[in-house]
């Protein structure tokens, strides 16, 4: 009998969790799996550390002016939050897009990075934080591995992190390993905008100028600028605007709160503002926009 490879072991293993079109959340926390019978509509959203990969079908992120397309067997990886917009592009009932969704550790990967002294390696400029990569033998099989400890439920805190641990290492040893790199490499400009970013996660709901975030990353208004478009593909205020929105989405989303009041709670003093720009990146204006989406979840 012929033992089918890699690729189809694994995208075999995926198909028997998703088995209908959804998103499945796996005991493994990091882990997430997704199928569509169709192509999607494009979706505003922000990807974390991770990787998202496609085992069948097609995807399509959209990062600023940047397009990043990757299909079977390919992955996008992405070192920061980006505020992106995702839609697939391949999809069919008879071949649905499946996909794999993988959170990565921060504090992890600069631990791993240190241990293998990779900081060292990469003396660039800063890189812009998505690519997409295409896995090799290795990452098949590691990825096999973790999908089908999914059926040892009792081994997968002892076993799991193991095999994460081994994915972070393949990929800092990577192609693309520079993107991971530039977390712990101490003093980069990289590292400061990454830690900018930060702040402003914790910090969006106030007035924040561009002086208050180049003195944070000990940079020139205009440096600061330069680097933090060519790392996130936008400016600091549209990233700071997507932060805003996105976190309102979800607020109205998950708490009922009616536009008027999520609007001021996000950082708007204006609520025609914010429906304005909510409406400019969603589509569709507040309440209208929550409507569907909560259509669409039932």
């Amino acid at each position: 009998m012929i033992q089918p490879n890699g690729h189809n072991l694994l995208q075999s293993l995926v198909e028997d969790i998703a088995q209908s079109d959804g998103d499945y959340n796996t005991e493994i926390p990091t882990l997430s799996i997704y199928r569509r019978s169709t192509v999607t509509a494009p979706m505003p959203c922000v990807f974390g550390l991770g990787l998202g990969i496609t085992i069948q079908g097609g995807k399509r992120v959209t990062l600023g002016n940047d397009v990043f397309d990757y299909s079977s067997g390919q992955a996008r990886i992405n070192s920061i939050d980006l505020p992106v917009v995702s839609y697939v592009t391949q999809a069919t009932i008879k071949e649905p897009y499946l996909g794999l969704r993988l959170n990565l550790d921060a504090n992890l990967v600069v631990q791993i990075a240190t241990e293998m002294n990779t900081s060292e390696i990469y003396k660039g400029g800063p890189l812009r934080a998505m690519s997409v990569i295409t896995l090799d033998d290795g990452m098949h099989d590691a990825l096999v591995r973790l999908i089908k400890l999914l059926n040892e439920p009792n081994k997968i805190p002892f076993i799991a992190p193991l095999i994460q641990r081994e994915i972070i290492i393949r990929l800092l040893d990577g192609e693309h390993g520079p993107i991971l790199q530039n977390l712990a490499a101490v003093g980069s400009p990289s590292q400061q905008i990454y830690q900018v970013i930060a702040w402003m996660k914790l910090n969006y709901i106030n007035s924040i100028s561009i002086k208050e975030l180049a003195d944070k990353a000990h940079m020139s208004p205009s440096t600061f600028r330069q680097h933090f478009r060519t790392i996130t593909g936008l400016s600091p205020l549209q990233y700071l605007k997507n932060l805003r929105l996105q976190q309102a989405r979800q607020l109205m989303l998950n708490q009922n709160l009616d536009a008027a009041h999520t609007g001021a709670l996000v950082g708007y003093e204006s609520a025609s503002q914010f429906n304005r720009e909510y409406s400019r990146l969603f589509g569709e204006p507040p309440q209208r926009d929550i409507k569907n989406m909560k259509l669409k979840l039932k």
